[in-house]
Parts: structure tokens; sequence; C-alpha cells
């Protein structure tokens, strides 16, 4: 295909986000997301010095919302590809020189944290490139701390009516994309408890909550 006629998204790799067009498309999901993860943070029962892990950050956009409601919170941002490192660095660079905040290069299927070490983690719009769903969500469940508190976010999901636009980007870009309750199973069997799938019926938007 001729790079001309290829989308942002597409040249950026939204699975591992890179070069020029890995910027624009970052910047433009900080935005673009905003209104499904406001949504979604509704569901986190939040307290004042929280310990908050968001996995596969992006742009920093979420992080810098949670900063930003929690003003004695600690945060940590991780994600695998170096430009959304940096780009989440560079967004959230007064948390991190207040040592509020540390971003991080890595993986959800071998997460750098010792057990039990956040009472909250997010990810929003990254679990349809997990690379082994069923087993990462253990791995999330390993340094979540008892009685915390995970929730996955995304725009669309299995049970919506998507759009042939969806459709056709879900197989352009081989993404997961569990129904509501493939969601529920697997969370059930990496470990969680409690386990609620929320969705909006007006919208094709999903957050699945589930605490350890």
């Amino acid at each position: 295909m001729n790079e001309e006629k290829r989308s942002v998204t597409e040249l950026g790799d939204p699975s591992r986000p890179h070069g020029e067009a890995g910027k624009e498309m970052l910047s433009g999901m900080n935005e673009r997301h905003t209104p499904v993860t406001e949504w979604a943070l509704s569901f986190f029962e939040l307290s004042p010095d929280d310990c908050v892990l968001d996995i596969g950050c992006g742009g920093g956009e979420t992080l810098r919302k949670l900063a930003e409601m929690l003003p004695e919170g600690k945060f940590t941002g991780l994600d695998h590809s170096e430009l959304s490192v940096s780009m989440s660095i560079e967004r959230n660079k007064s948390s991190i020189d207040a040592e509020r905040m540390e971003i991080i290069l890595g993986s959800v299927n071998a997460l750098p944290f010792p057990d039990n070490s956040f009472i909250r983690i997010i990810t929003v719009e990254s679990f349809y490139f997990w690379p082994d769903p069923a087993e990462d969500l253990k791995e999330v469940c390993r340094v979540l701390a008892p009685d915390g508190q995970f929730l996955i976010v995304a725009d669309i999901h299995g049970g919506a009516e998507l759009s042939d636009e969806d459709l056709a980007n879900i197989r352009k870009y081989g993404l997961f994309n569990p129904t509501p309750e493939e969601f529920e199973t697997l969370l059930i069997n990496a470990g969680f408890s409690k386990v609620i799938i929320h969705t909006r019926p007006d919208k094709t938007w999903i957050c699945a909550e589930a605490r350890k």
C-alpha cells in the first residue's frame, strides 16, 4: 500500500506507536478518548493518597487526569512503546518533577512490580493489543493490592452494535474485542472477584470493573 494512502493510525501503529505518525496518533487519542475515560473514572472509588498504575499509558492523558484528581496520590505509567513513554513523560513533567509519578518502559506480560503494589489499576484502549489476555490478567491480579480495584476501559466491545468502520478496524489491526460476558469470564478465571461490567446503552463503551 502506498504510504500516502495509509492512515495516520496505520502508519503510527496503535499496537506500538512510533515515528511522527505515532506522535500525531497519540495526540489525537489523548483528545478522542477523553469522554470514555472520564465516564470510566467515575467507577473508581478513589482516595486522595491512592497508588495507581496505568497500563498502556499511551500519550499520558489518563495519568494527567488522575494526578489532577488525587493531589496526594502516587502514579505509575507503563507502556511497551518508547514513544508513548516519552510523550507521557513530557505531558506529566510537573508530577514527575514533584516525585509523584514515574513512567517506565515495560510489558503487561511481565510487570516489574512486587505483589500487591497498587490499590487502583487502569488500562484505557490497550486491552485490544495485550499479547496473551488470559495470562496477562493474572499478572495484573498479582500486582493489585487486596480489595484493590481494576478497570479495563474501551470504546467498543464485542457485544455492541458496531459500525462498519469499527468492524473493519478490528479485522485490520487484529483487535481482541470480547463481549461483556467474555470479559467477566476472563477476569474471574484470572483470580479477580466482584466483577461488574458497565456499558452505556447510547454508546459502544465498556468498563470492566474487578476487585481482587
